[in-house]
């Protein structure tokens, strides 16, 4: 596994195994890997001739400099795991690196960012653009992964990708969840014991408001409404509980079949997502 820092000499490596015409696959990541980082990692291995991942804190979409500060940073840990999967390089920039003057230029994808996480954190998903964007310059991928759990990001990246007419193929990964049904996240770690049992109850809301729908014997609004008091009733404060169109995250009608239903809720300091997807016969 090669481990780089610095932009040029990883252009020249990639170079080098684009000449000889192999297919390149990319995993960004914020560190702090987890099994779900490493689904994605098998995933690319089995779809490229060459995987690389990255792990970078980006300063641009954080809301709160505690936040940003707290995150967990666990290089040499990171760095085994990566070695045990079999990724063929590391790109592991300083700040400097990634931003080296003021910051003149942002990426930002209006409506799909504008609600849920977009409206709970004002300026994150363009720093996600941003940096996505960055990235993507930088390693010039054939293909890259990102999980589903953060559907709203993949839905933004999709539509950047687009728009931007980038080359790259955005694939989707599913959601990798512990044996009891939450979420794999890197801020799992900021969980107390207490609350790490607490937090799979956001999962289970969501599946028995997935039932509700399926079985259609109410309103999305009024099924919305139940979960999130009951989510207030279990100890989290939640920031969204929605019944949405998959194709646009747009509020969904009696008329839509292809739902996502997503979910943002703290627990004590920690801010848990997730969803689930579910299609309906009319």
């Amino acid at each position: 596994m090669l481990c780089i820092n610095k932009i040029k000499p990883l252009r020249v490596q990639i170079k080098q195994w684009r000449m000889a015409g192999e297919c390149i696959a990319f995993v960004p990541t914020m560190g702090n890997l987890h099994a779900g980082h490493l689904q994605l990692v098998k995933a690319a291995k089995a779809q490229a001739d060459r995987v690389v991942v990255s792990i970078f804190v980006n300063p641009t979409q954080f809301n709160e400099q505690d936040d940003f500060a707290n995150y967990p940073r666990t290089e040499e840990a990171d760095l085994a795991k990566l070695q045990s999967v079999g990724i063929d390089l590391l790109y592991m920039p300083e700040r400097e690196e990634m931003y080296p003057a003021e910051i003149l230029t942002r990426v930002s994808v209006s409506q799909v960012s504008e609600e849920h996480c977009g409206a709970a954190r004002p300026g994150h998903f363009d720093g996600v653009a941003t940096v996505v964007t960055k990235l993507f310059n930088i390693v010039q991928p054939d293909k890259a992964f990102f999980g589903e759990k953060d559907f709203q990001q993949l839905m933004i990246i999709r539509a950047m990708v687009t728009d931007l007419n980038s080359s790259v193929d955005i694939i989707a990964v599913a959601t990798f969840r512990e044996s009891d049904g939450l979420a794999m996240s890197s801020r799992n770690t900021h969980l107390s014991e207490v609350h790490r049992q607490q937090a799979v109850q956001l999962y289970q809301a969501l599946c028995q408001a997935k039932q509700a729908v399926l079985e259609q014997q109410t309103s999305f609004a009024k099924i919305e409404q139940s979960y999130l008091q009951v989510l207030i009733e279990q100890g989290f404060k939640p920031d969204y509980f929605t019944v949405c169109r998959r194709h646009d995250l747009k509020a969904a009608t009696s008329k839509d079949t292809q739902l996502i239903i997503l979910a943002a809720a703290r627990l004590c300091n920690t801010r848990l997502i997730d969803n689930i997807q579910l299609d309906l016969e009319l």
